[in-house]
């Protein structure tokens, strides 16, 4: 038998936040394809990059709580 989205929400809702994270990205690597190998790579630079520049002090980063925060106001929440 099928379970409904509400079962699998309730389901998924005590397991692991990784295991989550890696259902869902498996779940649209099997909807829309992977990421072409070309662009997977130039994002693997631009995360360097900025991580270079967090950690050099050319930029400040933005904490989990503060982007989280931005995203409430924006969402309306």
């Amino acid at each position: 038998m099928r379970m409904t989205v509400d079962q699998i929400v309730e389901e998924t809702s005590q397991w692991p936040a990784d295991v989550v994270a890696e259902l869902v990205d498996r779940i649209l690597l099997a909807k829309h394809g992977g990421i072409e190998p070309h662009t997977e790579a130039l994002w693997h630079e631009e995360v360097a990059r900025r991580v270079e520049e967090i950690q050099g002090g050319k930029v400040a980063g933005v904490s989990g709580e503060e982007v989280s925060a931005r995203v409430r106001k924006i969402v309306g929440r």
